[in-house]
């Protein structure tokens, strides 16, 4: 009886969930209404408030699915590639073209920076996507692929800009262009392939990367 009692509650909230995040990704936060929430999902009102409190509940909920989600995917596609760089690459450009999936534009784009406020939505971030993006560039460093440097800043100017050319796919803009762009921006990031030669595959040191060395060195 307790078994079902707990199936029964796990599926109430999954119901939860799948009407949420259909109402979110199609309305956005601020027009959702947690009543009709329940009453599409076949439960009350009061099993809603049971499981997440409140409007704002049930919204974190549904970004942490998405953007778990979100990690997976980008995890999925770098792991595809044995190459570090590509899978650099794949991950990234998994992320862009996730930019035309609407409740990662509406859910985790447009509204979870606002509702959830920046710290939780950065939190939220780093604990899946971001987190692939940072293990990936420090990884390439520790091969020498890219200057050693500190991790954190580079990851963050890089996720800031994905998501940026998230929002903009998701807004009509061409994402083989996109993916271009982002090519470019890579490629600035990695230490010509002769360097990596000379430095004899020992990672290189942040202010001897970028040295062209002389004849005959």
């Amino acid at each position: 009886m307790a078994v079902n009692r707990a199936e029964q509650r796990a599926a109430t909230r999954q119901a939860l969930l799948a009407e949420g995040r259909q109402r979110f990704a199609a309305d956005g936060y601020h027009h959702v209404v947690l009543a009709e929430v329940a009453r599409a999902a076949g439960v009350t009102k009061g099993a809603a408030y049971h499981h997440f409190e409140s409007k704002a509940g049930l919204f974190r909920a549904v970004v942490a699915e998405v953007q778990r989600e979100l990690g997976e995917r980008v995890a999925t596609e770098a792991e595809r590639y044995e190459d570090l760089w590509e899978q650099l690459r794949a991950g990234c450009r998994a992320f862009l073209a996730a930019g035309t999936d609407p409740a990662v534009r509406q859910i985790l784009l447009v509204d979870a920076p606002t509702v959830l406020g920046w710290d939780e939505w950065r939190a939220l971030d780093e604990e899946s996507s971001a987190r692939h993006l940072a293990e990936a560039l420090a990884a390439l460093a520790a091969a020498g692929i890219i200057a050693d440097q500190p991790v954190e800043p580079l990851a963050r100017l890089l996720s800031g800009a994905m998501n940026e050319a998230a929002l903009w796919i998701a807004g009509g803009g061409d994402p083989r262009a996109a993916e271009q762009a982002l090519d470019r921006l890579l490629a600035g990031l990695r230490i010509p392939d002769v360097l990596q030669a000379h430095a004899g595959g020992v990672p290189a040191r942040e202010g001897h990367a970028a040295r062209t060395p002389p004849p005959g060195e």
